[in-house]
């Protein structure tokens, strides 16, 4: 795809400039190290930059495009969209109709030969275009997401980000951009290797343990739904794992039960606070005085103290003991 060096959003004069720019860079980068890509099979939670500067609608579809590619991060994908044509948004010819100047178009700047290649291989999810277009968002970041997994993702993303575009300048741009777009290091990983847990339990937890650094979304049911996660939604995947439906909100899942004495409360429980006419907020009681989260707004899912000074605590339920129990009735 070596037409793709002369990435969307470039006229004439600046197109010179890159050239000439790309030779040096192809000289110093032996001397230099590689840009680091994200491991395969590592995903970071968006960061505030991604929130602030991806449309909303493009980050769900970033964070959903992976599943095609196992193990591809999804801010790579972001990356390109933002590197090419700002997601989008750049009035440059060729982003949301026609070409530009080298026949590149769409939002994730594709070459009519090969989009229908990659189309032609991999069929295209429902939610693009009939038949695929190269200005459908949905048919093109896929479409993105195939091409990297074509072409060495996410084992060599360097070689796969070339492929996209034959410059090391690019790479690096993409590689640099996709590290802002992501929580690097979630916190609370340490407290999830030594949590207490089996059966049920640990199948409970260990879901939410892989939901830390994700965003805090009001009305939120995951980062491929809605970009993250707010604290009934998260319980509720949680226990979704587990063969267990709970209800939607923090109320109705206390209302639900069954309902244990603090001083009963095991890894698995949920944790209620508010008030009898408002509980406002729910967590996933992990051992040790923990729970999982999502607390609020501008707040990831985190590990924090279930109990902390002027907390509203209001109580527990056990959703895996009711379950038991509706599965070993008493004789």
């Amino acid at each position: 795809m070596l037409g793709k060096a002369l990435a969307a959003g470039s006229a004439a004069v600046v197109f010179t400039s890159v050239v000439i720019a790309a030779v040096v860079t192809t000289v110093v980068v032996f001397d230099q190290p590689k840009p680091t890509a994200p491991a395969p099979g590592v995903s970071g939670a968006p960061s505030p930059e991604a929130f602030s500067d991806i449309p909303p609608n493009l980050l769900v579809l970033y964070q959903q495009a992976p599943r095609v590619c196992p193990g591809l991060d999804w801010s790579v994908l972001a990356g390109i969209g933002k590197v090419e044509t700002d997601h989008g948004r750049s009035p440059l010819p060729g982003v949301r109709s026609g070409e530009n100047f080298a026949g590149a178009a769409g939002p994730m700047q594709f070459l009519a030969p090969t989009f229908n290649e990659v189309v032609a291989k991999h069929p295209m999810p429902a939610g693009g275009a009939s038949p695929p277009s190269r200005y459908s968002p949905s048919d093109a970041i896929y479409a993105a997401a195939y091409y990297l997994c074509d072409s060495g993702a996410p084992t060599d993303m360097h070689s796969a980000i070339f492929a996209y575009n034959h410059a090391d300048w690019y790479v690096k741009d993409v590689l640099d951009q996709a590290a802002r777009y992501r929580i690097q290091t979630p916190s609370g990983t340490e407290d999830c290797r030594n949590i207490q847990a089996s059966g049920a339990a640990a199948t409970v937890i260990a879901f939410a343990c892989a939901q830390l650094g994700q965003p805090y979304v009001w009305g939120g049911n995951g980062p491929e739904a809605s970009g993250g996660w707010d604290c009934s939604g998260l319980t509720k995947a949680a226990y979704e794992t587990v063969g267990i439906t709970l209800p939607r909100t923090a109320a109705t899942q206390y209302h639900a039960g069954p309902i244990i004495p603090e001083n009963q409360l095991r890894p698995g429980d949920l944790v209620y606070y508010g008030t009898a006419a408002d509980i406002h907020h729910v967590g996933l009681y992990i051992g040790g005085g923990k729970m999982i989260n999502a607390p609020t707004f501008g707040s990831p899912v985190q590990i924090a103290d279930y109990r902390y000074p002027g907390d509203d605590y209001f109580g527990a339920t056990s959703p895996l003991t009711a379950a038991t129990d509706s599965t070993n009735p008493a004789q």
